[in-house]
């Protein structure tokens, strides 16, 4: 029999698939620019919060040149009027809107204007490359309803600064800052003078390429979070949780973003029993048809709305 004294084994060779995994490293001094601190639940918002609408609705944009268009649009469906009642008191009602829009690479304007005397207008402006003016307005001849609001973006190499002005004595202002490639942290500060109440909050958010989650929190009693989760490039799912800590308040909804070749669908269900629907249907190039529907058997509340939107 041989001696196997001596001999030296070949060495092992780890099997594919289990090598050890090298740690990523971080550069902190690389770190990405953070969304606005009032965006970072703008991926929830957009599968939980469409734009639902009750009646018939109808917008049209034409194009005057590549930086001037007009629009127009008509509604026709019920105002809802303050009830102490259960049900739901709605009173039939019709508006046209007339709208002019300027659009530039560092500057942006919209304007509306409405048969009842409603006068709408947004701004937004390139200050420099890394301070952004955001201006937003309604004038109404309804005393005390006009408001007005100046917003101040400044985007660092990893941060975000805004200040907010508005009438009414309202200041605010949020700071938002990358810790990680994808965890940001922020915090904000408020003063309504009119009403004489101040707040402070603080927020967090995590996204990679299949999620984001968010959760915020402020003095005034607000607990929000969020959660979404990307399921496939054209499938996500997300989900939200609202406490109010004064008013004892709970909300809790789930819903879907699905994209498909020629039309998107969003929806949602809430812990109240509220479920909504909102469809975008591509009929052709410069032609969508809309469906937008919610359901509030808790309330006796039915709302079904359909659309037109031509133009680009």
């Amino acid at each position: 029999m041989a001696s196997h004294i001596g001999v030296v084994p070949p060495p092992m060779t780890p099997a594919k698939g289990n090598e050890p995994k090298t740690a990523e490293k971080i550069d902190y001094l690389n770190l990405p620019c953070p969304i606005p601190y009032e965006e970072i639940h703008r991926e929830a918002l957009m599968s939980l919060k469409p734009e639902l609408f009750e009646g018939m609705r109808f917008d049209f944009t034409k194009g005057l040149n590549q930086k001037f268009s007009l629009s127009h649009s008509v509604f026709m469906g019920p105002m809802e009027v303050p009830s102490q009642a259960s049900e739901t008191i709605k009173i039939p009602t019709a508006h046209y809107e007339f709208g002019a829009n300027f659009l530039d690479p560092k500057l942006m304007l919209f304007g509306r204007i409405l048969t009842d005397g409603r006068l709408n207008a947004r701004v937004k402006c390139d200050l420099t490359d890394n301070l952004i003016l955001k201006a937003n307005s309604q004038l109404t001849s309804e005393p005390h309803m006009s408001h007005g609001m100046v917003n101040f973006d400044y985007k660092g190499k990893d941060f975000r600064i805004q200040f907010q002005l508005g009438n009414g004595a309202l200041f605010g202002a949020s700071y938002i800052q990358s810790v990680t490639p994808h965890l940001s942290l922020g915090s904000e500060v408020f003063w309504a003078g009119q009403h004489r109440k101040s707040g402070i909050g603080l927020a967090a958010r995590y996204n990679t390429d299949k999620m984001v989650a968010t959760g915020q929190v402020a003095s005034t009693g607000m607990v929000a979070l969020s959660y979404v989760q990307k399921v496939s490039e054209k499938v996500s799912l997300a989900s939200d949780f609202m406490y109010n800590y004064m008013s004892r308040d709970v909300t809790a909804s789930f819903g879907y973003d699905y994209v498909l070749r020629q039309c998107r669908l969003r929806g949602k269900i809430d812990s109240n029993g509220c479920t909504a629907a909102f469809l975008e249907e591509r009929l052709n190039m410069g032609l969508n048809f809309i469906l937008s529907a919610e359901i509030d058997h808790w309330k006796k509340d039915y709302k079904f709305g359909f659309g037109l939107t031509v133009g680009e």
